[in-house]
C-alpha cells in the first residue's frame, strides 16, 4: 500500500519516507494540526488568524478545547472541529481544513457554528451577552457560485435588507486555495505568504528569501520530515496517502463527469447533459471511495448521494 519511485538510476524503488519531500503539506490531516493545532505552535495559529480576520479582531493568545464536541444529542457528538480554540478575550474560533466539496457544506458551516454559541450559555441568570464566533474554512476547492469570480478570501456575515450589518459576532471566512496563482516572486503581503505556504510548502527544498521572518522560520523547522519521530512519520505516510487517494478520486471523476455531460449535452441539450453528467461524476467517485473503503457516511457527505443510491454501486 506505501506509494513507490523509481531511481532515476537504477530499480531499487523508494517508499514514501524517502521521498524528496523535505516538508509536510499542510493540506493532510497531519500536517495541518501539525503546524496549527497544538500548544508549541500557537504562535503559528494566531499570527494565521490575524492576517485573515479583520482589523477590528485581532488574536491575543488563545487556549486549545477538545475538538471533539461534547452534545447534549447523538447529533450534537456528531460535530468533530479540525481545530477549536478560544482566544484571550473570549472569542471562540474553528478553523477546519477541507479537501474535497460537499453537497451541504454552508450548512455544515453554520451547524457546527452553533456549538460555540450555545455553550455560552449560564445556568444561573445570564443577560445573553455572548463572545464573538469565527468559523474559518481553508479550502481545496472552489464553491460552484465563486468560479467566474477571481476574489479568494470571503468573509460572511449577517446583513439586513440595506445592506448593514445586524449582527457583528458571527463570521464565516472561506479562503479558497485553487485561486491562488502567485509565484514567490509576487508575493507582497503576508496573507499571501500564508496562501503560497498552504499551497507549495511541500514542493519547496529551502526556505525562500520572502519568508525569512520569526514564524516562517519556526514553520518550517516544524514542518520538516526528517526530525520526525518514526510514529509520526509513519501517520503523517498514512494521511498522506489518504489525501492524495481522495483527491485523485475526486479530481478524476469531475473530470469524467464533465466531459461525459459535455457529450450528453450535445446530444440531447446542454442543461440536462451537464446535470446527468454531475450525477455519473459523484457516482465515479462514491464507488471509488467505496472500493476505498470508506464508511457510507463519509462518501454521503463528500458527494450528496443518498445511502440506497451508494449501496447500488
Amino acid at each position: 500500500a506505501i506509494a513507490t519511485i523509481e531511481l532515476e538510476r537504477g530499480s531499487c524503488p523508494r517508499t514514501m519516507s524517502q521521498l524528496a519531500e523535505r516538508y509536510i503539506n499542510p493540506l493532510t490531516d497531519f500536517g495541518f494540526k501539525r503546524l496549527f493545532g497544538t500548544e508549541p505552535n500557537k504562535d503559528l495559529l494566531i499570527d494565521f488568524l490575524n492576517v485573515v480576520l479583520p482589523e477590528v479582531h485581532r488574536v491575543r493568545d488563545l487556549i486549545y478545547r477538545n475538538n471533539e464536541n461534547i452534545g447534549n444529542t447523538f447529533i450534537d457528538r456528531k460535530a468533530i472541529f479540525d481545530i477549536y480554540c478560544i482566544g484571550k478575550d473570549g472569542e471562540r474560533f474553528i478553523v477546519e481544513m477541507q479537501k474535497a466539496e460537499q453537497k451541504y457544506f454552508k450548512d455544515r458551516s453554520v451547524f457546527y457554528s452553533s456549538f460555540p454559541i450555545q455553550e455560552q450559555s449560564k445556568k444561573k441568570t445570564w443577560n445573553y451577552k455572548l463572545d464573538p464566533v469565527f468559523s474559518v474554512g481553508i479550502l481545496d476547492f472552489i464553491f460552484d457560485d465563486h468560479k467566474e469570480e477571481n476574489q479568494l478570501l470571503h468573509i460572511v456575515e449577517l446583513k439586513n435588507q440595506k445592506g448593514k450589518v445586524f449582527y457583528d459576532k458571527l463570521k464565516f471566512i472561506y479562503i479558497e486555495l485553487p485561486k491562488f496563482d502567485k509565484k514567490v516572486s509576487e508575493l507582497e503581503t503576508r496573507f499571501d505568504k500564508w496562501l503560497y505556504v498552504f499551497t507549495h510548502l511541500w514542493q519547496l527544498q529551502d526556505r525562500p528569501k520572502e519568508l525569512q521572518d520569526r514564524v516562517f522560520k519556526k514553520l518550517f523547522k516544524v514542518a520538516e520530515i526528517a526530525k520526525f519521530s518514526k510514529e509520526d512519520r509513519k501517520a503523517y505516510e498514512e494521511s498522506l496517502k489518504k489525501y492524495r487517494d481522495i483527491k485523485n478520486v475526486v479530481d478524476s471523476a469531475r473530470e469524467k463527469g464533465k466531459a461525459e455531460g459535455r457529450a450528453e449535452g450535445r446530444a440531447e441539450g446542454l442543461v440536462e447533459g451537464r446535470a446527468e453528467g454531475e450525477l455519473e461524476g459523484k457516482k465515479n467517485i462514491a464507488l471509488k471511495m467505496k472500493e476505498m473503503g470508506m464508511s457510507i457516511q463519509d462518501i454521503r457527505d463528500l458527494t450528496g448521494l443518498s445511502k440506497e443510491e451508494i449501496d447500488k454501486l
